[in-house]
């Protein structure tokens, strides 16, 4: 599983530069995402499913969700009777979709509850709150402090750290919430002797393996096996050694290679991208400062975790109220800093902190915005509008149904895979695919307990890679890393991991898991 070290090719290629192939930026990789996607309209009929209500237990308290009826798929047709094409424009006016329109419309979709404008007011919100706390100077100087104080012990942050993110995935499905972890933990990292890729591995990755292989994850696992009548939180025994076994295997990963990059920080594949940390860290006049105001600043931001942490498990917060307490944060540090003049803040110097902080979100934010708006391109997540992904999620399941039951269980695992390229959301893939996979999984023998097992393993890891992900995007974007070079990093464990799903998912079928 080890990554191989780029160090070479940069031999090679300064050996001969005629030679030398450079990884298109990821604005770029969107660009022609978005025209295959147009490409398809043309030739994929758009279709539609009728929805139904259904409920669900979990932990003692009935919930509903609206979700297809598998049985109710039918093409758009016109006044002959055949089915319709519906091709993308290259531009659409009065708010339609067309090709040109796919950046804009990407950009403003969604709500204030998800993916794409929700996604991208948080980024810029907590950016800005943390660009404040990060003007004080406490988080450098902390970092100092804290390395002093655990010198010959730094081998456990990365231990300690990845497995709390795995746990916060399994728990209560965290994700959007490492982007403001990662934002303090990169120049620890970094200090440390890591890199950015470090960072993006202790916190967005740890929280997907968790989310992945959770036993009791409410945004994926119940809601799944809600939809598909299975005992909510069943077999949770099984998934509980699958979470230890997956955390493990990301946390050996996640140590070779920081053994690697501190060894030698050329090995690195941010190593470029981090002297954004290395100069602003030889740049900060940091001294050993660390007064009542910066005790009060940390305190601040441990007070504001430990309350989103009480308000997400509890009262199901969500975006606009995570995003408001950072805010809150942000203001109560900027007061701080101003009364015990860190770093001579004063608030003229707090609000530009924060635009300064906000406005490093918007490399990211382009990209969730632009990603976002393939899957308009293919019609929108909408299972009774009429669109071509309802075509490609009908037909998925019609090619599923013929295959031997081994082989569906398998291709269940590998369409929930490649559908969460369009529909990132844990709960929206649920409500769109298990409505169709789970009596699909009665006709041809596959249980459906795997039949969820497939959508979760397919569901959450995939989220470490695609760039149509709002949070890993993000996450990429605060650490400095471009996800062409996540790409090159990350694709052997991606392997690893589809192959030890694959072998989890067929083993479950032979076993009989229900």
């Amino acid at each position: 599983m080890d990554p191989v070290s780029p160090s070479n090719t940069a031999v090679n290629q300064a050996v001969n530069p005629s030679l030398t192939w450079k990884m298109p930026d990821t604005l770029v990789i969107i660009f022609f995402v978005a025209i295959a996607a147009a490409i398809l309209t043309y030739f994929v009929p758009i279709g539609s499913f009728q929805t139904q209500d259904i409920t669900y237990v979990v932990d003692g308290v009935e919930k509903s969700r609206s979700v297809i009826d598998p049985n109710s798929f039918a093409y758009e047709v016109d006044d002959a009777g055949q089915p319709v094409l519906q091709p993308v424009a290259l531009f659409e006016g009065h708010g339609g979709v067309g090709f040109f329109n796919f950046a804009f419309e990407g950009l403003v979709s969604g709500s204030k509850w998800g993916s794409a404008i929700g996604v991208i007011m948080f980024m810029l919100v907590i950016g800005g709150a943390f660009g404040i706390v990060m003007a004080t100077g406490t988080i450098d100087n902390g970092i100092l402090k804290l390395i002093d104080v655990t010198r010959g012990k730094e081998g456990l942050f990365i231990p300690v750290i990845f497995i709390l993110f795995s746990l916060g995935g399994a728990v209560f499905g965290m994700g959007e919430e490492a982007i403001a972890f990662a934002i303090i933990i990169c120049p620890l990292m970094i200090r440390l002797g890591y890199d950015g890729i470090t960072t993006v591995m202790v916190t967005y990755v740890a929280t997907q393996i968790g989310f992945a292989s959770s036993w009791m994850n409410p945004f994926s696992v119940a809601i799944a096996q809600g939809i598909a009548g299975v005992p909510v939180l069943s077999g949770s025994g099984v998934r509980f050694i699958m979470w230890t076994g997956f955390t493990l295997m990301g946390l050996i990963f996640t140590l070779r290679y920081g053994a690697k990059v501190k060894a030698n920080p050329q090995y690195s594949f941010s190593y470029h991208s981090d002297s954004y940390f290395r100069e602003n860290q030889k740049e900060a006049k940091l001294d050993s400062r660390f007064n009542l105001g910066d005790i009060l600043v940390l305190l601040t931001i441990f007070a504001t975790v430990a309350w989103i942490i009480w308000g997400v498990v509890t009262q199901a917060w969500f975006i606009p109220e995570i995003a408001s307490q950072f805010f809150t944060m942000g203001i109560v540090v900027g007061i701080i800093s101003v009364v015990f003049k860190l770093n001579k803040m004063d608030v003229n110097k707090v609000a530009s902190s924060f635009k300064q902080g906000a406005a490093t979100m918007l490399e990211p934010a382009v990209l969730v915005g632009c990603a976002s708006g393939i899957l308009l391109l293919l019609g929108g997540g909408d299972a009774a509008n009429p669109s071509v992904l309802n075509t490609i999620l009908s037909k998925a399941g019609e090619f599923i149904g013929q295959l031997p039951s081994v082989m569906s269980a398998w291709f269940m695992y590998v369409f929930q895979s490649v559908f969460n390229f369009f529909v990132t959301s844990g709960s929206g893939q649920a409500a769109l695919t298990m409505p169709l996979m789970a009596p699909l999984a009665d006709l041809v023998g596959v249980t459906r307990q795997v039949s969820v097992l497939a959508f979760q393993l397919g569901d959450g890891f995939t989220n470490i890679l695609v760039p149509t992900s709002a949070s890993l995007m993000a996450t990429l974007g605060v650490c400095r890393v471009d996800w062409g070079q996540w790409l090159k990093f990350i694709w052997r464990f991606m392997l690893a991991l589809f192959t030890v799903s694959s072998a989890i998912v067929i083993g479950a079928h032979y076993f009989g898991f229900s």
